[in-house]
């Protein structure tokens, strides 16, 4: 173990396993292969105790919490994952924490000595060495620039790319071990998804890459005098540090002080969902966090946002799916709906489309009838992924982070409105998806682009068949076919076959007599050899179907 996995990480396995013990997970344990690190592991099973036992959901949050950043970034980023987990496990992990004991101010003064290069007295007219807020990767800082602004200066944690490198390796190796021990695992290919999960954490990890996000938000919002997008100050951030506009205002979900404030909740929650669909449909872009914590109410009723480490987008294949599934429950087809989630979903094993095809029939009778405007969204998303999970389907991440995100933005328009309904706002934005997706103009591009790929398709397929060919000779080609169940389908072929050589005897006989009597006319005594050819033609002709027929006609046995 110690050879494979490297000395220096020998105590990090061993504060998983314990962690995993400690809090009643000791059956993660054997499925990560981590035995060895706690062989007595049935007797840590001891924790803080309380009256209610802690659920099973309770406890992965729990030891998620102990190991710090890197497993708090991993549970929040399954909480945005409902076709993976069943949701008492993505609720519990939505409550993840991500706070942290504050870096001393001396160790941020120098690490701001050695991005920025000066120390920060002399970059900010002000800066306070005690943070705003402190999490697991970053601390957040209130500064003043020399022109006066007021700004927020986020500083990474020293000593936590090394850390969360370190476990996104550790994660790997477990996740390849769960592979080949546990069914699930290797079914949903929790490797890829490790994989996926490590390029997420280290986006978030880099401050420039956040920067460029938020002034790509500034961009697609610079015209909305609702929506405020704090700006970003680049000669004083780096991958390090980032030196962002301050916003200040009233927390979205803090009721009590809107009112107190005169904001009109209802006309904010329809602004907030108007900004919302903004990102998704119009934009290609939007924010992948929107909980509350992210969302101020400025003087004015003025949107502003924070915090863009997390974002998604939405491409035109995106578009593309997405209308495919709005015409579907809009007209109620469950056929089109089974295609548009086969298409969007992948899957390690065979999925069985007549069940999947029953269980989003049953979803849909649920809102018939109901306009698009009415059905209530987030409960039909739910729905629909979990019928994803049942089936073992994976959407693409951006796809559930997209559905995850307009979840929780209709669950903050509802706490703000107890009467909104996110598909109101949602009609005219999916009217003109659909629109836009099937305008002649669109079809018309799609066709050009489909004649372009037969063409080329032509042009590549003789090379494609010279390789089929050469495998061919080869041995190297090998065709499995399961035949059970398809003797039924094999005898009406026969039939079919046998009636159809039948008939191209029978053709070709009648147009070799038919031939030979049109350009045969001799005279005299030719005539007589000619009609005793054509007879014993005819003869021939006829004694050939006769065989033919008894050959290949239909139920004769073999």
């Amino acid at each position: 173990m110690e050879n494979r996995r490297g000395g220096s990480h020998l105590n990090r396995y061993r504060q998983i396993a314990e962690a995993l013990s400690r809090h009643g997970l000791g059956y993660m344990v054997g499925i990560f292969g981590l035995e060895q690190f706690v062989p007595f592991h049935r007797g840590l099973f001891s924790h803080e105790r309380r009256e209610e036992p802690y659920t099973r959901p309770e406890h992965l949050r729990l030891a998620l919490e102990d190991l710090g950043a890197t497993f708090i970034k991993l549970g929040q980023i399954l909480s945005t994952r409902p076709d993976l987990l069943p949701p008492d496990y993505v609720s519990e992990l939505s409550k993840l924490q991500d706070a942290a004991p504050p870096v001393p101010g001396e160790e941020v003064r120098g690490l701001l000595v050695e991005e920025l290069g000066l120390p920060p007295e002399k970059v900010f007219a002000s800066f306070d060495p005690e943070p705003l807020a402190a999490a697991s990767i970053g601390q957040a800082h209130v500064a003043t620039l020399a022109a006066g602004t007021d700004v927020v200066v986020k500083v990474r944690r020293p000593g936590v790319v090394e850390q969360v490198e370190e476990d996104l390796m550790i994660l790997q190796s477990l996740a390849a071990r769960a592979n080949r021990r546990w069914e699930v695992a290797e079914r949903y290919d929790i490797v890829a998804l490790a994989r996926e999960f490590a390029e997420t954490l280290r986006a978030e990890l880099d401050y420039v890459r956040e920067g460029r996000s938020a002034g790509r938000f500034a961009e697609n919002f610079a015209g909305d005098e609702d929506v405020h997008i704090p700006q970003v100050y680049q000669e004083t951030s780096t991958a390090r540090v980032l030196t962002l506009e301050r916003i200040r205002g009233i927390k979205v979900n803090d009721l009590a002080a809107l009112d107190a404030a005169g904001i009109d909740r209802t006309e904010l929650a329809g602004r907030a969902a108007g900004m919302v669909l903004d990102m998704i449909f119009e934009h290609g872009f939007f924010h992948a966090d929107p909980h509350p914590g992210n969302f101020f109410v400025e003087e004015g009723g003025v949107l502003g946002i924070i915090d863009f480490g997390m974002v998604g987008t939405v491409d035109e294949a995106t578009q593309e799916q997405l209308a495919r599934l709005l015409v579907a429950i809009t007209s109620q087809d469950a056929d089109r709906l089974v295609d548009a989630f086969l298409e969007l979903g992948f899957a390690k094993r065979r999925v069985r489309r007549d069940l999947l095809r029953q269980d989003l029939s049953r979803l849909l009778s649920r809102y018939n009838g109901l306009p698009l405007g009415e059905i209530p969204l987030g409960s039909l998303i739910e729905e629909a992924l979990s019928i994803v999970r049942r089936h073992h389907l994976q959407f693409p991440p951006n796809l559930v982070l997209l559905l995850k995100m307009t979840i929780m933005s209709e669950g903050m328009g509802t706490q703000l409105d107890p009467g909104f309904n996110l598909t109101s706002a949602l009609a005219p934005y999916a009217e003109r998806l659909v629109m836009r997706r099937y305008s002649p103009s669109v079809v018309a591009r799609r066709l050009k682009a489909t004649g372009m790929e037969a063409a080329q398709l032509g042009l590549d397929l003789p090379e494609q068949l010279r390789r089929i060919a050469g495998d061919i000779e080869r041995g190297d080609l090998e065709v499995g076919v399961r035949p059970e169940g398809f003797e039924p389908m094999f005898g009406r072929f026969e039939r079919l076959a046998n009636r159809i050589v039948l008939g191209i005897i029978t053709a070709a006989f009648i147009n070799g007599l038919a031939v030979l009597v049109s350009v045969y006319h001799p005279g005299g005594p030719g005539r007589w050899i000619g009609l005793m050819l054509a007879a014993g033609f005819a003869t021939a002709a006829a004694l050939g179907l006769y065989l033919a027929w008894s050959i290949l006609r239909p139920g004769r046995r073999r």
